[in-house]
């Protein structure tokens, strides 16, 4: 019998090879494929193919074919620092694409769609739809490169907003461009929320209860209260992904009652006297700060970009199926719907009330103005419907100061919190909220310097960190494109914070949210 060469059982092949057969390996993963395709680089693996495997048994092609799973899953093996197991973002790994649509929509649909009216009055037509549009293109995009960079680094996971300015900034810069419009934006928001809730459970409250209910009701302040206790008890769940179920809870009613307010309200009869002149004052100056303070809350609009990279973190990551998959599949059904509550919101309602939308936002037009012409079912499955997605959106925005709370307290201690502990961290974080919202009653005004402060977060720190971090061909399209979306940012910052200051002292405690006439 004529015996084979040896070296024969070793060559490579010059034509295409043929896929090996998926198995499951030890560690319970798919293995991948075959080796790479000719022309590219040897790895320990790569000997390991069907033509070396063909004389050989059943029983020893399925070990060598595991080991070779085996071998490139942990070659890719990411490193895990273990303390990430112990705080609430990256305690659980099990998310998937339905998470993360579940998350970014409530992320980027609730309370700020409601008073992108008032920037409609400000800015006009023409001004308003231009800078919507292009501040959702902007923001989809910068989205984009977060989703690409939480595993720019082979072996690394950058599971926060932080993590990832440190890699591109440096370790002390990073945390001070990113730490504080972060930590802003979660307790920002946070308090906005409250306002929001609270008033919408008062207004709840008057509705069902009638105009001859004899109850004593509560005041605005106790109402905050209300919304506030409701909030820090379901704040108890443990981790992000546990919060996946509010998330779609939150998700539906914010495009549910997005839909019946600009329906609701562009059915109706228009109110005398409508104009669609921008609005203006009789110094210029304060005419260009008011269009500042519109564009802030424009850009206050598209908020979530602080928590991209955490939604992410909780999905489970290898070489061949990568998180940034399942995160931008659900990030674009989250954005699809998220266009289809925002624009409608916008034009309808600008076109429904014009320059006499009150500071309050559209759901306080349509209650100065419809509250007697719209059924007190239709109004209160609204504003009930507005309570939950608040109370949804709490959660999700406060999830990034818990974990900083519990990384502070696990990296002094070096063991996880306790569940006294992490309650109480939670019932700080929200009584502090409230606090502030009853010191800084002003919700437009807040909005738009919130848009300002925050803006770097979602317009400006990824361009920059894309350059910093993929590092593109110096002077190329690319590098050029990203340069100046990220300076451009920072100036839309400068000035948009500028104008929501300005209208938080022109403004003071006159503005009275959810005022009905």
């Amino acid at each position: 019998m004529e015996e084979r060469p040896e070296t024969e059982l070793i060559s490579i092949p010059a034509t295409p090879r043929v896929s090996t057969p998926e198995i499951l390996t030890p560690s319970g993963q798919r293995s991948p494929r075959a080796a790479s395709k000719e022309g590219k680089s040897w790895t320990p693996t790569s000997f390991i193919s069907p033509r070396f495997l063909s004389p050989i048994g059943t029983p020893m092609k399925r070990v060598l074919v595991n080991m070779k799973g085996y071998l490139e899953e942990v070659g890719h093996l990411t490193k895990l620092n273990p303390q990430d197991a112990w705080l609430p973002i990256t305690e659980s790994r099990n998310g998937n694409a339905h998470y993360a649509a579940f998350h970014n929509l409530n992320a980027g649909v609730g309370f700020q769609a409601l008073v992108l009216p008032v920037a409609f009055a400000y800015l006009g037509w023409s001004w308003g739809i231009l800078s919507l549009t292009i501040a959702y293109c902007w923001q989809l995009y910068t989205l984009w490169i977060l989703v690409q960079l939480h595993e720019a680094v082979p072996g690394k996971r950058y599971n926060r907003y932080v993590e990832l300015a440190q890699a591109a900034f440096g370790e002390r810069l990073g945390v001070w461009l990113a730490l504080f419009p972060t930590v802003y934006l979660s307790a920002g928001t946070a308090t906005a929320l409250i306002l929001i809730g609270g008033e919408t459970m008062k207004l709840f409250f008057q509705i069902v209860c009638g105009p001859t209910c004899t109850s004593n009701p509560l005041t605005t302040v106790e109402w905050y209260l209300v919304f506030t206790s409701l909030s820090i008890v379901l704040s108890q769940l443990p981790n992000l992904n546990s919060i996946a179920g509010l998330s779609l809870i939150g998700a539906v009613t914010a495009i549910t009652y997005s839909t019946m307010v600009w329906i609701l309200s562009v059915s109706q009869q228009r109110p005398p006297s409508i104009s669609y002149e921008p609005l203006s004052l009789s110094q210029p100056s304060a005419s260009v700060f008011l269009a500042m303070n519109a564009l802030g809350i424009i850009a206050f609009s598209f908020r979530g970009h602080n928590l991209a990279l955490e939604i992410q973190s909780t999905m489970p990551s290898t070489f061949k199926h990568p998180a940034r998959v399942p995160m931008w599949k659900g990030a674009k059904v989250a954005y699809f719907f998220i266009a289809m509550c925002l624009f409608p919101i916008a034009i309808g309602g600008f076109w429904a009330y014009g320059n006499q939308m009150p500071p309050g936002g559209i759901l306080t037009a349509l209650y100065a103005f419809h509250s007697h012409d719209i059924s007190r079912g239709i109004l209160a499955l609204t504003f009930l419907l507005v309570v939950f997605n608040c109370l949804s959106s709490f959660q999700i925005y406060s999830m990034p100061a818990f974990d900083s709370f519990e990384a502070g307290y696990t990296s002094r201690t070096n063991r996880p919190c306790s569940i006294w502990v992490r309650s109480g961290f939670r019932v700080f974080f929200g009584f502090v909220s409230f606090f502030i919202g009853v010191a800084l009653p002003f919700l437009s005004s807040l909005a738009g310097l919130l848009g300002g402060l925050t803006l770097p977060v979602t317009f400006a720190y990824p361009c920059f960190m894309w350059v910093l971090i993929k590092q593109p061909p110096k002077y190329s399209f690319n590098w050029y494109f990203n340069w100046i979306l990220g300076w451009l940012g920072v100036a839309f910052s400068l000035a948009f914070s500028i104008g929501g200051i300005w209208s938080i002292v022109n403004d003071g405690l006159k503005l009275k949210f959810f005022k009905p006439n």
